[in-house]
């Protein structure tokens, strides 16, 4: 397990580093200029001016004595400036990411408290009408678009029946706790403010159910057909030969043997939750690294979005080399390969 180990943070410190160049080649590719975005036409025809923001953000030097200034820098912790903000990238970052962090996970659980148990149900209950409910719902997650369905979902249920809080994390008339976490659900309980909390948590409830929606579609069909295909196995007919109750061989023998591409889909569906959240964001107006990617996008801002891009490479090598050990610790026979 120990060589197993090794070898999969080997691999993944050697993926962020080969995610580092591709990363800064892109950014630098990008079309567009951004003087033009940042000083705006008429300051864009002063040749000193266009000199010195050129000679300040780095884009007079060459491309390569650019990436080594990156690389030297991401060693030390440090991301760069961003152009937009006059910040330190890392500061926006760690301002902007709790709030994805909350969001992204709480439609994360909802897809998983929702979606497992419905696709074992489904499975047990192959061809009835629980199945086809289970297939219909998980097929609408999948295909509904996330703009189409963040829009019906304001419209009905904050526009029409007034049920949910308007976008935003909290109300307008309410004050944010001390920041410990930066997670409203988190800081709200520390600070003692429970009206906050519950704030918090109603302007959750439409986000997270839409940002669930995709998941909760892959999550269904995924268990549904990993139970089908476990209870067609040689050792389920044995374990019903033997006299075990049909409990005993769902939950003891079939689902931990269903669960191994679960995990693989759970983990890197988790990863896009919390690196796939701008049109959500933006659409709900959450504070989040979703709505600062598509500014920092809209302004060209170079540092930003080679921060933010390798934030995401991150997640998603650190996610994978959780989904890797955790898959090893399910099936052994992983780690002895």
């Amino acid at each position: 397990m120990l060589r197993y180990l090794a070898s999969r943070l080997c691999i993944a410190v050697l993926m962020v580093l080969l995610a580092t160049l591709v990363i800064f080649l892109i950014a630098n590719m990008v079309p567009g200029d951004p003087v033009l975005t940042q000083l705006g036409d008429i300051a864009a025809n002063n040749p000193d001016m266009v000199a010195a923001f050129r000679h300040r953000w780095g884009l007079d030097l060459p491309l390569w004595d650019r990436y080594w200034i990156f690389l030297t820098g991401l060693f030390h912790g440090d991301l760069g400036i961003s152009i937009g903000s006059q910040r330190p990238v890392l500061e926006d970052i760690a301002q902007y990411a709790p709030a994805t962090v909350e969001l992204s996970t709480i439609a994360f659980l909802l897809a998983l408290i929702v979606g497992l148990p419905l696709g074992v149900v489904a499975a047990m209950k192959r061809d009835t009408w629980i199945d086809h409910l289970a297939r219909s719902i998980s097929l609408v997650g999948v295909s509904a678009p996330t703009f189409w369905l963040a829009f019906v979902m304001l419209a009905v249920f904050y526009g029409a029946l007034e049920w949910a809080p308007g976008p935003g994390q909290i109300s307008a008339s309410t004050f944010p706790p001390p920041t410990i976490t930066g997670i409203m659900l988190i800081d709200a309980p520390l600070a003692g403010d429970w009206d906050t909390f519950w704030d918090a948590a109603a302007h959750l409830v439409l986000p997270s159910i839409v940002l669930a929606a995709s998941t909760l579609g892959l999550i269904t069909r995924t268990t549904r057909a990993a139970m089908l295909e476990a209870l067609s196995q040689d050792y389920i007919r044995v374990a019903r030969a033997k006299g075990l109750v049909r409990r005993s061989i769902m939950l003891g023998h079939a689902l931990p043997n269903a669960l191994l591409p679960v995990v693989t889909l759970g983990g890197l569906a988790y990863a896009q939750l919390l690196t796939g959240t701008v049109l959500t964001e933006s659409i709900f107006s959450w504070p989040g690294l979703g709505r600062y990617t598509f500014q920092s996008a809209v302004r060209l801002d170079f540092p930003a979005i080679m921060g933010i891009t390798l934030v995401v490479a991150a997640i998603y090598v650190l996610v994978n080399l959780l989904v890797d050990l955790s898959y090893a610790a399910l099936d052994p026979r992983v780690s002895r390969r």
